[in-house]
């Protein structure tokens, strides 16, 4: 996430910021209890058991698109700027958002008896200050001071890319012991680097070796990413019932994805011709990966995770070879 938010233009998504906003937080938030309450009914009416707040822990994990997901194969599709900077900026905030949603339901889900509905709504406000204010204060403190290393350094490449190694490294660290998210750190960390040092521009000596370093590291890791969402198949037990919720969870998720993006836009001022046109992009081009199976791992037997695990898996497997591969193609159709 810091390598793609390296290479993220600051102006550009300045220009974007209110349909970003929106989209990484009520975009979510409508996505999150569409599919939650959709998914809950679908069970009922196959014959399976899902209980109404395991649907919207599914509804949560699911929602966010991914950044790592969205950037690989924006590389490879030729789309407009104004439509890419919308995609790649709310994938960038929209994940750190859907944990803190995901560990709200899960705050809620999990809560005994004991736990008054006033207590677990100060939690649940404690979560999100901690999780999401945190995670922006924090990435903006080591960003600069990452930032200020970095220029003190008179041209000293090797030592800048190690500068942005701990930043990365420490910083992530240090979001797990201070209970905020580090998604969210990583991506104001990147955002305040690249920016500041144009490493974009690709003129000096640190500006290329940060730029070369994190390119490399970026593509190595997406490929492990994906091959380890394909060996994730094992764990996996094939039911008929299983996968027909999947295959009809792959229909909601898009029709969930379609109105949360729709909702939102319509609430701002915008120049396209057809805007319907650009909100179908969104919706195809909002691609789910290994945030969504890393959140269904994380939960236990008795929140359904063998059952939520398994459509997560079906959909996220749909998104990434289906919609990423035809992203490219699906634009070219539809703007010819």
């Amino acid at each position: 996430m810091f390598a793609g938010a390296l290479h993220v233009n600051l102006a550009a998504l300045e220009k974007e910021k209110k349909s970003i906003l929106l989209f990484a937080t009520l975009g979510v938030l409508i996505s999150t209890f569409i599919v939650g309450g959709l998914v809950f009914f679908g069970a009922q009416w196959i014959g399976l058991e899902l209980p109404f707040l395991h649907a919207l822990l599914f509804g949560a994990l699911i929602s966010p698109t991914d950044p790592i997901a969205v950037m690989a194969i924006l590389k490879e599709a030729n789309i407009a700027e104004s439509l890419g900077i919308k995609i790649e900026g709310e994938s960038l905030f929209n994940d750190g958002i859907g944990v803190v949603v995901f560990s709200g339901i899960l705050l809620i889900a999990t809560a005994t008896g004991e736990h008054s509905s006033a207590e677990i709504g100060t939690e649940i406000g404690t979560l999100f200050l901690e999780e999401a204010v945190g995670g922006l204060l924090y990435g903006l403190l080591i960003g600069f001071l990452g930032l200020k290393c970095i220029q003190s350094l008179n041209e000293n490449p090797q030592l800048a890319v190690m500068i942005t190694l701990a930043v990365v490294m420490g910083g992530t660290a240090g979001t797990f012991m201070l209970h905020i998210s580090a998604p969210l750190a990583m991506v104001v960390a990147g955002l305040l680097i690249g920016n500041k040092i144009h490493v974009n521009e690709d003129k000096n000596a640190v500006q290329k070796a940060i730029n070369s370093f994190w390119e490399i590291l970026d593509d190595v890791f997406n490929g492990i990413l994906f091959v380890l969402i394909g060996l994730a198949i094992h764990l996996l037990k094939f039911d008929l019932t299983h996968l027909l919720l999947g295959v009809l969870t792959i229909v909601i998720v898009l029709v969930a994805r379609f109105i949360s993006v729709l909702l939102p836009y319509s609430l701002l001022k915008h120049n396209a011709e057809k805007p319907i046109k650009t909100v179908a992009v969104l919706t195809w081009g909002g691609l789910r990966g290994g945030i969504s199976i890393a959140l269904a791992l994380s939960l236990s037997n008795d929140l359904s995770s063998e059952l939520i695990l398994y459509i997560t898996y079906v959909v996220v497997l749909f998104s990434i070879i289906i919609q990423g591969l035809s992203i490219g193609a699906f634009v070219k159709k539809l703007y010819r």
